[in-house]
């Protein structure tokens, strides 16, 4: 695999042990990490997310061939695994860490999100206004690395569902 053809994606949309394992399963991922990103606060741990007063959520970086999947499929899975109407909450889960935000990479991503977004929303698939942010891509700082494919360590599993 040749790391200069691959595009990078990134996305919160709650806990991200369940982000992972449903982006690790897509045709065209080759890589995935879970970890901090779109706070104010420098080589964050999981304990200094968990206070909610780091600014950062809890994210999903992907590292995907844009010939095996497009940006777009990838957009599709992430409108699908959480509920992008609740304002920092997912499921059980509440606080900042648990926003619903793309941060794209490229300007061309930033725009099909929009996009996206808007599609959606006027599809009234949901009840409510999607929330999501859509914002540039900061710094990404790694997790911990017993939150690396914390599901296949465990055997399987879910955040809630």
């Amino acid at each position: 695999m040749n790391e200069n053809n691959l595009e990078t994606a990134t996305f919160a949309a709650g806990c991200f042990w369940g982000v992972e394992e449903a982006f690790i399963k897509i045709k065209g991922v080759k890589s995935t990490r879970v970890g901090y990103t779109g706070g104010n606060f420098p080589n964050p741990t999981y304990e200094d997310v968990c206070t909610d007063r780091t600014g950062h959520a809890e994210a999903i970086q992907v590292k995907y061939d844009p010939k095996e999947v497009s940006f777009k499929e990838l957009l599709d899975l992430f409108w699908s695994i959480h509920n992008p109407t609740t304002r920092n909450r997912q499921g059980p889960d509440i606080g900042s860490q648990y926003r619903s935000t793309i941060f794209y990479h490229t300007s061309e991503q930033g725009q099909i999100a929009r996009e996206s977004r808007e599609k959606l929303d006027d599809s009234n698939k949901f009840q409510n206004k999607i929330v999501t942010e859509i914002v540039p891509a900061t710094a990404f700082y790694e997790a911990e690395d017993y939150h690396q494919k914390y599901y296949q360590k465990i055997g399987g599993g879910s955040c809630y569902h």
